[in-house]
């Protein structure tokens, strides 16, 4: 046997032992050598066994075990199945990914475990096709802004808006404008492209379901220094716990009186080293640095008097004003 032969066989018999076995489902040598037969590769009770300590050097976790069945089988993977079915479970849940899009990489998700364990896991899928997009391209526009913020390069996009025309909910073609991309962010259950509309100067969100067509420049994008307050990285994680609902605004210090209650859901929200100072036995106080726009507004009207606005004073009429504009509508 050549050389190549040999490479074929390690490669068939790989992924025998990635798809084929797991703790449930192991083989013997010679059902590993009947198996073999089935892609069409011969192969001799000696030269598995050699076989196999050629792939464990190579890295695979493969185990000869006597009970309950005697055999081999891969014990550890890249992924485990708990890893796995998050991923599934976090493609599942996105809307913005299409019902085609997302049954096509949950199949491939699927291929990181077992044969035997991605039939379980597809037991307990459901993908509700009527809370996707239906834009099937999202991938090249990813890959589109991908490659254009990483070569800091204008885009031109088309973007699609919801309007009610005639009693009828409609999507429009929507406008053309050229934008400097500075990054992407999964948030409130849709993908975004932070960016710079090159006529203004401040910061904008898209969602990428409604970019219908896009188109990488030539020209250079204009630096995020000129519109944010980073200077040398966008910080999307510093940025995105800045923002509420994804709405942006003028950074500002605020301080919240809040309930014991949602300590959990402050700290979730403005991470573990946000000051607290505790306000009275049952309420405690925190000073952050957020964006002040609508959607802030809205977040803290949510908790209801869980949080009370100590400062800044604009922000506490802001809540107000909000308030008694509800209160009117349901007199």
């Amino acid at each position: 046997m050549n050389k190549g032969d040999h490479n074929l066989r390690l490669l068939f018999l790989a992924d025998i032992f990635n798809r084929q076995t797991d703790e449930n489902h192991t083989y013997s040598a010679l059902q590993l050598i009947e198996m073999l037969n089935g892609y069409g590769v011969k192969c001799e009770r000696k030269s598995i066994y050699r076989d196999i300590d050629d792939l464990k050097e190579y890295g695979m976790d493969i185990v000869n075990v006597r009970t309950p069945k005697r055999g081999y089988y891969l014990r550890n993977r890249n992924f485990s199945v708990p890893e796995v079915r998050l991923l599934i479970d976090a493609v599942q849940a996105a809307k913005f990914i299409s019902e085609k899009n997302t049954k096509s990489l949950i199949y491939k998700i699927g291929s990181l475990v077992s044969e035997y364990q991605e039939e379980e896991l597809r037991k307990q899928i459901y993908i509700n096709g009527s809370t996707k997009t239906d834009k099937e391209d999202l991938y090249e526009t990813i890959r589109t802004l991908d490659k254009s913020i990483k070569g800091r390069k204008q885009v031109q996009i088309r973007y699609a808006r919801r309007s009610i025309e005639k009693k009828y909910l409609v999507r429009s073609e929507g406008k053309v404008f050229v934008v400097n991309p500075y990054a992407m962010l999964w948030s409130n259950d849709h993908y975004y492209l932070i960016c710079n509309n090159d006529k203004y100067a401040n910061l904008m969100h898209l969602r990428l379901d409604r970019i219908m067509e896009i188109t990488e420049m030539d020209n250079d994008a204009k630096h995020f220094s000129k519109v944010s307050p980073y200077k040398d990285k966008f910080d999307i994680a510093d940025y995105s716990n800045k923002l509420f609902n994804m709405f942006s605004g003028e950074e500002e210090v605020v301080t919240l009186s809040c309930s014991n209650l949602i300590l959990d859901e402050i700290i979730e929200k403005f991470g573990e080293d946000v000051p607290i100072k505790t306000d009275s036995d049952d309420r405690f106080r925190i000073r952050a640095t957020v964006e002040m726009s609508e959607g802030l507004v809205n977040w803290i009207l949510q908790y209801g008097t869980d949080i009370k606005v100590i400062m800044p004073k604009s922000l506490a009429n802001a809540v107000k004003e909000k308030s008694a504009q509800i209160l009117e509508m349901y007199e």
